[in-house]
């Protein structure tokens, strides 16, 4: 007996030692993780703390609080997003540099659980990491969209708009100038001229399938913001924990709604599929399978993610900016009231046109302001680096996350001169013509990974904010409580719930 105390005494020390041990690796590789970073990154703000890095310091307006950190530690700085180092651009020559002019350096997507989870870990295009695969998809996508009316001239898309802008107007007109939240009306109509070119499809106003798809993308967006969801995208382990994993499975459901609306167009497609006489980009990529000719590898699924790409991200950036553009109207009177004198004197009352665009300078400028001072996806979407880059004094390994800050470029007084205050002179010259290419003004990105359909979203833009302007004036319900204009980021940052009236000219 007494020999057996010695060797439970041995046993219990092992074992104690055995857990040291753990508790001891656990922590080391902890504090690997935490301290990992290249000795020549660029420096961090204030405000990081342990394992969460500066995701409590960004709070719910992480645009405002990067610009305000611009400020302090000038144009390139890195902050901590969990266990990940994020370098940031701000500013236009550090963004033009990167996203422009070393484009193919930044030009790769860093690993993301949910988004990544949602778009097929990178079967989409916007999802996808650089490299050939991305390359020809994105080729075939625009070659694809030009030739069903992604261009200007013979063969556009420009009937189309002018047809949904037509039907939008009636629906205006419906309401009789009584207040009214144009939000939904807007989704259907953009949404609507996206469909005519993906599915050969669209929707009536108030129809509930469209109602379910919207609200799912809304609440997709809202989730992926949200405190858990980026916890979960930076710790994806978290899905596993009860009550954290709320938001994940709660984003999964709303996704599988659209990507259900998705696979039903393809199955319908794949029924009546003419391959001599292709109607639609499903129609091009369901042929695209089949030959193989420009897409390696393609399959069915990557076509339902590619057509998600088109449909989502589409329908909300147009429909938001619209959104933005209706109320800085009502907020501006006098503004609006040049807009439509213009529109008077060139249009009166025929149809809007893009061949109008080059006469219409203020009209334009007041879009372009819109996209300035509301930036619809204010910090873009996240890039990667595709090798070790030099950045400045900082060196960068391959595969370094990087924040481009877009609002930071918009809202720059050494660019534009008491920012917040909506002016669309801004955009003209000394003689009254539109600036081509304004510095600090990237409205769709640029480079490689510039917007997919930044031609079709200037087109819808100027065709249906021209054809409002003709024939409503808008403003805000008589006795209504003040509208900020502070805006809600979700991907987009979008204005927050108000009704507006519409009042027939």
């Amino acid at each position: 007996m007494a020999a057996v105390v010695p060797n439970l005494a041995i046993f219990e020390l092992s074992r104690l030692n055995f857990q040291t041990y753990l508790v001891f690796c656990l922590a080391f590789l902890l504090a690997c993780l935490y301290l990992r970073r290249s000795r020549n990154l660029p420096p961090y703000p204030a405000g990081r703390v342990p394992v969460l890095g500066h995701l409590l310091a960004l709070g719910r307006a992480p645009h405002l609080q990067l610009t305000a950190w611009r400020r302090q530690y000038g144009d390139v700085f890195t902050v901590r997003i969990g266990m990940q180092d994020v370098v940031v651009l701000n500013g236009y020559a550090a963004v033009k540099d990167a996203m422009v002019d070393r484009s193919e350096l930044f030009a790769s997507r860093p690993p993301n659980y949910i988004p990544d989870l949602l778009t097929g870990f990178g079967k989409d295009i916007v999802g996808t990491r650089w490299g050939e695969e991305f390359k020809q998809k994105k080729r075939f996508a625009t070659t694809v969209l030009k030739t069903l009316g992604m261009k200007v001239g013979k063969g556009s898309i420009e009937e189309k708009i002018q047809e949904e802008g037509r039907s939008l107007c009636e629906r205006f007109a419906a309401y009789q100038g009584r207040p009214f939240d144009a939000e939904r009306d807007l989704q259907v109509t953009i949404a609507n001229v996206i469909c005519a070119m993906a599915f050969g499809h669209r929707f009536a106003y108030g129809d509930e399938r469209f109602m379910e798809i919207a609200e799912a993308i809304v609440s997709v967006q809202i989730n992926l913001a949200s405190l858990s969801g980026q916890l979960i995208s930076v710790f994806p382990f978290l899905r596993f924990v009860p009550g954290v994993n709320k938001v994940v499975n709660n984003t999964i459901l709303y996704a599988e709604k659209i990507d259900a609306f998705l696979w039903e167009e393809i199955s319908r497609h794949r029924r009546d599929l003419d391959r001599e006489n292709p109607r639609d980009f499903l129609d091009f990529a369901l042929i695209e399978v089949e030959q193989q000719g420009r897409v390696n590898d393609l399959t069915e699924e990557n076509v339902m993610y590619m057509a998600q790409n088109l449909f989502v991200a589409g329908t909300d950036t147009v429909s938001t900016t619209l959104r933005w553009a209706l109320l800085y109207m009502a907020l501006n009177p006098d503004i609006q009231e040049k807009v439509q004198q213009e529109l008077d004197d060139v249009i009166g009352d025929t149809v809007p046109s893009l061949s109008h665009r080059a006469q219409l300078p203020y009209t334009e400028a007041t879009v372009m302001e819109v996209q300035r001072v509301r930036t619809t996806v204010p910090m873009g979407l996240p890039h990667a680096t595709t090798q070790h880059v030099k950045l400045g004094q900082f060196d960068l390994p391959a595969g370094t996350q990087v924040l481009t800050n877009l609002y930071s470029l918009h809202t720059d007084p050494a660019y534009w001169p008491d920012p917040d205050r909506f002016d669309p002179d801004r955009f003209l010259d000394g003689e009254g013509h539109v600036i081509g290419k304004p510095h600090s003004f990237m409205p769709f990105s640029g480079g490689r990974r510039v917007c997919l359909g930044e031609q079709l979203a200037k087109m819808e833009l100027i065709l249906l904010f021209c054809g409002l302007m003709q024939n409503f004036t808008f403003k805000l319900p008589e006795g209504a409580l003040p509208v900020s204009t502070d805006g809600i980021l979700r991907i987009s940052l979008t204005p927050h719930p108000h009704k507006i009236c519409a009042i027939p000219r």
